[in-house]
C-alpha cells in the first residue's frame, strides 16, 4: 500500500531543492545600512547574529547578483562602510568572529544580551571608540579586547566579572567607564594610566579598598565607589584636582575623607556609613561643595566651619544623632534643600521640620537675631489686643514675617487673623490642618509679599485663577487635599521653584506645569497620575527633585532619562514593569542612565 494518501500531490523534486533560510534582518534594512553606515538591530530577538550582517561589506548584495541596474545611489560598490552596530536587548549568547569583518566599527553596543564571552576578533576592531557590554553574563575578557587603544566609552556594567587583568591600562584614551554592579574585590594599579579618564563607575562591587594609584588620574570629575566594603579612602584621593563628583555611599568608613586639594569638588556623597565626627579639617577647603550628604550616619555634631560652605546648594543629614545645628546655615546664600529628620534634635520642633526647608532656614535665621541670653525681645503688651489675636502669633508676625493659623480645623480662616497684619509684610502663611475648602479671599492681599504658602492637609477641591496673582510665590505646599486640576493661569508665577501636590486626586500631571520653568520640585506622590511628557520635561531645566511615587504610571518613557538636571527621581508605587524594581533601588543616577540606554536611535 502506497505510503501517500490517494490524490495527494508529491512535487518530485523537493529531495533537490535549496532550503533558503529567511534572514531576520529585511533586505531593505541592510541596504540603508550601506548608505547610512549605521545599523540598529535592537529588540529583534535574535539568538544569532545573521552572516548577512558581519558580511554587510564584502559580500555583493542580493539585487547585484540578479544583474539588476542601479542608479548613481544605489551601487553597492560604493557603499559605506559599517561605523555603527546597535544589536542590544537580544537573546544572544555568543557573537561570531567574523566580527572583524567589520574593521571601521566606532560604535558597537551589545548590551542587553545574554554574552558569556567575547571573539579574540573583536582586538582587530581598530577604530572602535564606543563598546557597550553592560548587561550581559560575562566572566572575563579577551586579552585582545585591550589593544582597542582608540577606546572612549567602555561600559561593563551588570556582567559577572572577578578581576580585571593589569592590560587595561593600555586604554589611555579611555575617557568613560563603566565596572558597576560586578564582583570585582579589587582593581588594579594600571588602572592609573588612563590619564585621559572623566568617569569611573565602581560602584556594586566587594572593593576593600581603593589603589593609591588611583590619585595619578588628573582628569577625573566623576568617581562612583558606593556599595562597596570600603573601610578607609587612601589620602592620597585629595590630589585629585578635577574631581567634582565623589560617591561614597553604602560603605564602612569612619571618617569622611580630607580633600585639601579638591577644590574643585561640587558633591560628596557619603550617606549609608559609619561615620561619627565630621571636623573642620573635612570641610574648609571644599569651597566649591554644592551637594554634601551625610544621611545615615552616627554623626553627633556639626562644626561651625560648614557654615563657611557658601556654594552649599543641598545638605542631607536625615537620621543621625545630632542633637543641634549651627544657626549660621540659616544664612548660607544658595541653600535650597536641608534634610534633619531622624535626629535627637533639642533645639528644633519636630512640626518646623514637616515644614520644608524654607522655614527651617527662616527659624535659623531668627536664632541668630536673637539677643545673646538666647530669649526673643518680648513684644510689647498693649490694652488694644483683640481676643481673636491672642491665637495669633504677632511677634512672629512682626519679627519672622509669618502669619501662622494652622493646626485649628476651622472652616474659614477669621478676618481677625488678617487684620493682625496691619501693614506688616508678610512672607510666610500658614493655614494648614484646617477644615478649608475654599481659598480665604483675603489671602490675596498679601500678594506683595508673599512667598511661601502652606495650605496642606484641607479640603480645598479647587484652586482659583487669582491665585495667580501671587507673583512673588516661590513655594506652595497643597498636600493632602481634594484637588484634581490646577489652573493654567498659575503659569504667571515666574518665581515659584517648588510645589507639593501629594495626597489630592490628580488623574494627570497638572499641564501648567510644564510651563513654569523655574521650578526646582515637584512632589505629586499618592495620587492617580498615568502617565508625563518627559519632553516637557526635558524643558524644565532646573528641576531637581521630582517624586511620582504612589501613582498609576504603566509605562516609564525611555526620554525620561534625558532629564540630566535631576537629581531625585522617585518612582517607587507605581504599575510599571519596566525598568525593573532592583534598578530603581540604585537611585536616580542609575535610573537616569539605564532609561537613557533604552532610547531607540
Amino acid at each position: 500500500m502506497s505510503r501517500f494518501k490517494r490524490g495527494a500531490h508529491v512535487d518530485s523534486r523537493a529531495g533537490f531543492r535549496e532550503v533558503k533560510e529567511e534572514c531576520p534582518v529585511p533586505s531593505g534594512l541592510l541596504k540603508a545600512a550601506r548608505q547610512s553606515g549605521q545599523l540598529n538591530l535592537t529588540q529583534r530577538g535574535l539568538s544569532q547574529v545573521p552572516q548577512s550582517v558581519w558580511r554587510l561589506n564584502v559580500d555583493p548584495p542580493e539585487e547585484a547578483k540578479q544583474n539588476l541596474s542601479f542608479s548613481a545611489s544605489e551601487r553597492w560598490w560604493e557603499q559605506t562602510d559599517l561605523t555603527k552596530l546597535l544589536l542590544s536587548s537580544n537573546k544572544l549568547e555568543t557573537l561570531c568572529e567574523d566580527i572583524r569583518l567589520l574593521p571601521a566599527l566606532v560604535v558597537l553596543d551589545v548590551h542587553d544580551n545574554q554574552l558569556k564571552t567575547l571573539p579574540a576578533s573583536i582586538g582587530e576592531l581598530e577604530q572602535l571608540q564606543k563598546l557597550i557590554l553592560s548587561h550581559n553574563k560575562l566572566t572575563e575578557l579577551p586579552l585582545e579586547l585591550w589593544k582597542l587603544t582608540n577606546l572612549r566609552c567602555l561600559h561593563l556594567q551588570q556582567n559577572l566579572l572577578e578581576q580585571l587583568p593589569a592590560e587595561i591600562g593600555q586604554l589611555s584614551y579611555l575617557e568613560d567607564l563603566d565596572l558597576s554592579n560586578n564582583k570585582l574585590i579589587a582593581v588594579p594599579d594600571s588602572l592609573a594610566k588612563l590619564n585621559n579618564l572623566i568617569k569611573l563607575n565602581l560602584s556594586f562591587n566587594n572593593l576593600k579598598s581603593l589603589p593609591p594609584a588611583i590619585s595619578e588620574m588628573k582628569n577625573l570629575r566623576m568617581l562612583d565607589c558606593s556599595r562597596n566594603q570600603l573601610e578607609s579612602v587612601p589620602p592620597v584621593l585629595a590630589q585629585m584636582a578635577s574631581l567634582e563628583q565623589l560617591y561614597l555611599r553604602h560603605n564602612k568608613l569612619h571618617f569622611l575623607p580630607e580633600l585639601p586639594s579638591c577644590r574643585t569638588l561640587k558633591e560628596l556623597h557619603c550617606g549609608n556609613n559609619q561615620i561619627e565626627v565630621l571636623e573642620a579639617a573635612h570641610l574648609k577647603h571644599l569651597s566649591s561643595l554644592s551637594v554634601l550628604e551625610l544621611r545615615d550616619n552616627k554623626v553627633k555634631s556639626l562644626p561651625e566651619e560648614i557654615t563657611l560652605l557658601q556654594c552649599l546648594e543641598r545638605l542631607d543629614l536625615t537620621n543621625n544623632d545630632i542633637s543641634s545645628i549651627p544657626c549660621g546655615l540659616g544664612s548660607l546664600p544658595k541653600l535650597k534643600s536641608l534634610a534633619l529628620e531622624g535626629n535627637p534634635l533639642r533645639t528644633i520642633r519636630r512640626d518646623l521640620l514637616t515644614k520644608g526647608t524654607s522655614e527651617l532656614l527662616k527659624y535659623l535665621r531668627s536664632r541668630i537675631q536673637e539677643q545673646p541670653d538666647g530669649n526673643p525681645k518680648d513684644e510689647p503688651k498693649t490694652a488694644m489686643t483683640l481676643p481673636s489675636q491672642a491665637k495669633i502669633n504677632v511677634h512672629a508676625i512682626k519679627t519672622l514675617k509669618t502669619l501662622d493659623y494652622s493646626g485649628k480645623q476651622e472652616a474659614s480662616i477669621p478676618d481677625d487673623v488678617f487684620d493682625a497684619v496691619s501693614d506688616s509684610p508678610v512672607a510666610n502663611v500658614n493655614f494648614s490642618k484646617n477644615q478649608l475648602t475654599e481659598l480665604p479671599p483675603r489671602l490675596l492681599e498679601l500678594k506683595d509679599t508673599v512667598a511661601d504658602i502652606n495650605l496642606g492637609f484641607n479640603k480645598l477641591s479647587t484652586i482659583p485663577v487669582g491665585f495667580s496673582t501671587l507673583q512673588q510665590l516661590v513655594h506652595v505646599d497643597l498636600r493632602n487635599n481634594l484637588l484634581t486640576l490646577l489652573p493654567m493661569e498659575l503659569e504667571a508665577l515666574t518665581k515659584l521653584r517648588g510645589i507639593i501636590l501629594s495626597f489630592n486626586r490628580f488623574k494627570t500631571f497638572p499641564e501648567v506645569l510644564y510651563r513654569i520653568s523655574t521650578l526646582e520640585t515637584i512632589l505629586i506622590s499618592n495620587n492617580q497620575v498615568g502617565n508625563i511628557d518627559p519632553i516637557r520635561l526635558k524643558m524644565l531645566d532646573r528641576l531637581s527633585t521630582l517624586d511620582l511615587q504612589n501613582n498609576d504610571i504603566m509605562q516609564v518613557p525611555p526620554e525620561l532619562g534625558n532629564c540630566t538636571s535631576l537629581r531625585a527621581l522617585m518612582l517607587d508605587g507605581n504599575p510599571f514593569r519596566n525598568p525593573r524594581a532592583a534598578i530603581v533601588a540604585k537611585g536616580t543616577d542609575a535610573l537616569l542612565e539605564y532609561l537613557r540606554s533604552r532610547i531607540p536611535t
